[in-house]
Order: structure tokens, then sequence, then C-alpha cells
């Protein structure tokens, strides 16, 4: 699979990688097309509209936010919040963008962005459309992007000729080792005798140096592991209206109280695993910065596993985190290619079961597993997220999904251990499970894909 490591994990903000991190890239480029357009010197306002997912979740996962942010030139890997605030302020008072190579740009954020709670566009459930007007509101440029899952965007003519979205830009058929497959994975490491992240690795230097690989890796665990510390030392309500607060920092500190006393139980290491993919999630919630892995909904579970395997497992090795992370991305990249990360697509089984996949399948392969039992672990604990649906009470990042990634985190642990008893042989291919997946969000009701529209989102407790 054709998918670099560093855009399965990329760097972002929170709560949401399709409908936070997604929409302020496609705003950020269509001020790229707009600078390159001959109209631009006619351009006098911006608006931009919202389409299905979007839109019905939008508020709650901040998209409206997120686009101005995009507007003013942030993207996510580069945002400094602190100033971004204060550029976001101004942007309410001011209602324009004044920015470089354009003319002022009228765009108040209060009313440029519109909900359309109609039908979704035909390319995908996350749809959005800016448009550049001139003085008399007449449209001169528009472009339509569709946001795909963990950070990832299409135009509408991108989507149309299927173009495979990898900020990669090497010939593909330059890659040593092309799968694109779990079946053609275990048959390139049986022919090659190397490990999954072994060619993993070899593919990604086809376009980048070892000093960038092992720069880039370093930054993205460094990150996720801050991002771990940063959840388990804050307390407090998370934004949005439920008045959910924080629980890892408090979970935190009642475990290490009990350390080495009567009253430690001794599933509290299962606690540990949960209370890490928790503080990561609880800070996506708050929108902070975080690492798709493979999304933001579902990135505290990658994490919690390569923590919990640092913090608990016996033999233990940091330089190992890099296989961990290579092996974890090749799964991932398996499962956006041969099926959906996005939750609106393929509901929460695509996100949090994704991401349990890759954790479970880095965990074994660091734990000494062959790459049959890699592919194992990783069917494992897909397989038993099939089905998931994504919904969002109040289309916040917080309710199910923080409690879920303990849990997705808790499954991948359980899935690399049943793996790691056998031999690799197994009834289930991982490449059938991704197929049930893919069909199952497929005929999943849109109600439970990032709507809010069914399940827990509609089912609230009487207060």
């Amino acid at each position: 699979m054709f998918l670099s490591v560093f855009d399965v994990f990329k760097l972002g903000l929170g709560p949401s990688s399709s409908h936070t991190m997604g929409p302020m890239t496609a705003a950020a480029d269509f001020l790229d097309l707009l600078r390159a357009s001959p109209a631009k010197g006619a351009a006098a306002a911006v608006r931009v509209t919202l389409y299905g997912s979007l839109a019905f979740t939008g508020k709650g996962h901040a998209t409206d936010r997120a686009v101005s942010l995009g507007l003013l030139g942030y993207r996510p890997a580069d945002i400094e919040m602190a100033e971004a605030e204060r550029r976001l302020e101004d942007l309410r008072v001011d209602k324009c963008l004044v920015l470089p190579g354009l003319p002022v740009l009228a765009f108040n954020p209060e009313s440029a962005v519109a909900f359309d709670f109609g039908p979704p566009l035909p390319g995908h459930a996350n749809g959005l459309v800016v448009t550049a007007c001139d003085g008399k509101g007449s449209p001169i440029l528009s472009e339509t992007y569709y946001s795909i899952g963990g950070g990832f965007i299409l135009t509408a003519a991108q989507r149309d000729v299927v173009l495979p979205p990898s900020s990669d830009a090497a010939d593909p058929r330059l890659w040593p080792y092309p799968f694109e497959s779990a079946a053609a994975m275990l048959r390139m490491a049986r022919d090659s005798g190397l490990s999954i992240a072994a060619m993993k690795r070899a593919n990604e230097a086809v376009s980048h140096s070892e000093a960038e690989i092992d720069a880039g890796l370093a930054r993205i665990w460094t990150t996720m592991d801050g991002c771990i510390e940063r959840g388990l030392s804050r307390d407090g309500e998370l934004p949005g209206g439920l008045r959910v607060r924080r629980r890892a920092k408090r979970i935190r500190d009642q475990l290490l109280a009990e350390q080495g006393s009567n009253r430690e139980q001794p599933h509290s290491v299962t606690e540990w695993l949960g209370v890490y993919a928790m503080a990561v999630n609880e800070e996506n919630a708050a929108g902070g910065k975080v690492v798709t892995a493979p999304t933001n909904g579902a990135a505290g579970v990658v994490p919690a596993v390569i923590r919990y395997y640092l913090d608990r497992c016996v033999g233990a090795d940091p330089a190992r985190v890099q296989d961990f992370l290579l092996t974890a991305a090749a799964i991932g990249g398996l499962i956006k290619h041969n099926a959906s990360i996005s939750g609106a697509e393929a509901g929460c089984q695509g996100e949090v079961g994704s991401a349990s996949a890759m954790a479970a399948a880095g965990l074994c392969a660091v734990l000494g597993g062959t790459p049959e039992q890699v592919e194992n672990a990783a069917e494992i604990a897909l397989e038993h997220h099939l089905g998931m649906t994504c919904d969002p009470v109040a289309g916040l990042v917080q309710v199910p999904c923080i409690e879920r990634n303990g849990i997705g985190a808790t499954k991948a642990v359980a899935a690399a251990s049943l793996a790691l008893r056998g031999d690799g042989s197994h009834f289930m291919p991982l490449d059938n499970c991704i197929a049930a997946m893919r069909q199952t969000g497929e005929e999943m009701s849109t109600k439970y894909k990032e709507t809010s529209l069914g399940g827990l989102a509609v089912n609230l407790p009487e207060c």
C-alpha cells in the first residue's frame, strides 16, 4: 500500500480529523487556488457551505472554527494556538481576511459558513464548497472538497478519478514492497525474509532519507507521549456544553495511590492502559494537538498501547517504537486503501476499529510476533469492532468517544496476546475482515455514521 507512515500519523488539531483538520486544510488550499486564479483581483468575499456529516455535527466538532482558521492561512500541523486565537478574535470583530497575495476579503465567521442539512454531496458524506465572490456577490471561483477521514481531503475532480490521497510523490512502481492487500504483504514478507516494519521502512526510503524517517517517527511518538502527559495532568470540564469532566488525571492519581497496597487489583494494568487512551482523547476533545492514529476520534488507542508496551511489557525497548509505528501504519494503510477510516463513511468501526487493529499489529510485532501473527492480531482486533456505530452525543467527540478509545486499546492488547499464543494460522484473513467492514459501513444507516441522528446521540438521560 502506497500510503506513507507520515500520512497515517499526522500532527493535527482536535477534536476531529475529518471535521477539523480536513476542512481547515481545504480552506487553506482554496486560498492558494484563489491566489493562482486570474479572477483573484475581483474577489471581495468568501463563503463556505458544509454538507452531510459536516453540517449535522459541524457545530459540535468546531468545523466552522476550523474553516475560519484555514481561511486565516493556518494548517493543522503547524498551528500555534495562542496566536491563532488572537487572530480568530480579530476576525470576529473585523469580519474580513487580510492575506498575502489577495485583496481584502469580507468574511463574517458567524454568517459566511452555512450548514446545509439536506442531502450530502455525491462524493462523500463529508463535503464542503468554498466560494469566492465579487463585490456584487456573484461567484467567481468555487471548489468542492471532500474530507475523507484522517485529515485527508480530495477535490471533486480528484474524487472522480479516485486519486490516492498520499503526500508521497514517489511513483508507487518504484517501491520495493508495493503490497495492496494483507495477502500480498505476507507473501512479500515470506519471500524477502523481512518483517512488516522493515518492508514499510524500505518503502519510506524511496522518498525519505533514513535520517528523515528516524526524525519523523521520533516526532510522532514524542507528540503522542506529550499528549498523554498533558491529558494526565489536567482536570476540569471539557468544552461544548455537555459538562463532561476530565477523568484521566483523577484515575491516574487513584492508581498511583493504590500502588503497592492491598487495594491494588490485578486488573490495574488494564486500567493504566485505558487511562492513557482517555488522556489523549480528553486532550482531543478540548481541541488540543494530537496525532491522527488513524483519525483524531481514535487518536488515543495507538499511543496508549505504545505507552503500555514501554511501561508494562517485559523486555520493552524504546528503540522498537519505530517498528511499532511502521507496522501499525502498514495495517492502517491497508484498511484505508481497501475500506475506510472515516466515521461518516463506515461508522466507528472505521475509526476505533482501525486504530485497535493497528495497535494490535504494532504490539504483536514488537513482542516478537511473526508477520503471520501480526496479521492475525490486526484481524482479531478489527473483527471485534465490526458494526460499531459513530453516534457522538451533541456532535461532540466526548460521549462515547473518550471511553471507546480506552476499550479499543484494551481489545488491541487482548488481540495481540491471542495472536502471539498461536502460530499465525487462523480462519478469517485480515483482507476478508476489511471487506466485511467496508460492506457493513456501506449498509449502515446514515443515522449511525457521525450525524448524531441516531443511537446514543438521541437517547439522552432526562434531567
